[in-house]
């Protein structure tokens, strides 16, 4: 793995934005360490072998991210959970000025896009991977998720 300087850039920014306060990239050829100013954030990643999409977004959120969750008094057990796929930053909407992609209450079908993951800036859609009704969204638009945290609950056909 190699980063041109424009990458590395944006990781800089996307650092800086997520909160963390260090950030180090090592592969066999290639080693990178970021730091800021900020109070120290520890986050501890594995990198896969396998080369995938973003590899480095998953070394910049930090680890004290708020994991939502639905109310204790709901039964959500029926419920499937539409989780990240990746770090980054949830938006609800492909832009601001365009409308939300789902609502509490709108039915999905398996392959439509119910959000977009943003990490180090490519615009990742999200498909939902059950037909059925949203009953609660779990994240606030334009906040930063972890890996697998839910997003979306929904009540399966």
């Amino acid at each position: 793995m190699s980063m041109d300087i424009k990458q590395i850039q944006d990781l800089i920014k996307f650092v800086a934005k997520s909160g963390v306060n260090e950030v180090s990239i090592e592969e066999e050829n290639f080693k990178i360490t970021i730091k800021t100013n900020q109070t120290p954030t520890y986050v501890t990643a594995t990198m896969p072998n396998v080369p995938q999409p973003q590899p480095v977004a998953a070394v910049a959120a930090p680890a004290e991210a708020p994991q939502p969750t639905a109310p204790k008094t709901e039964d959500t057990s029926n419920y499937v959970t539409i989780k990240s796929p990746m770090i980054g930053t949830f938006y609800r909407s492909p832009s601001p000025d365009k409308p939300v992609f789902v609502n509490v209450g709108d039915e999905v079908t398996a392959g439509k896009v119910v959000c977009i993951v943003e990490a180090m800036k490519l615009f990742n859609e999200i498909e939902s991977e059950v037909s059925g009704k949203i009953v609660k969204i779990l994240v606030d638009d334009a906040q930063p998720v972890e890996y697998d945290q839910p997003l979306f609950l929904v009540e399966p056909k």
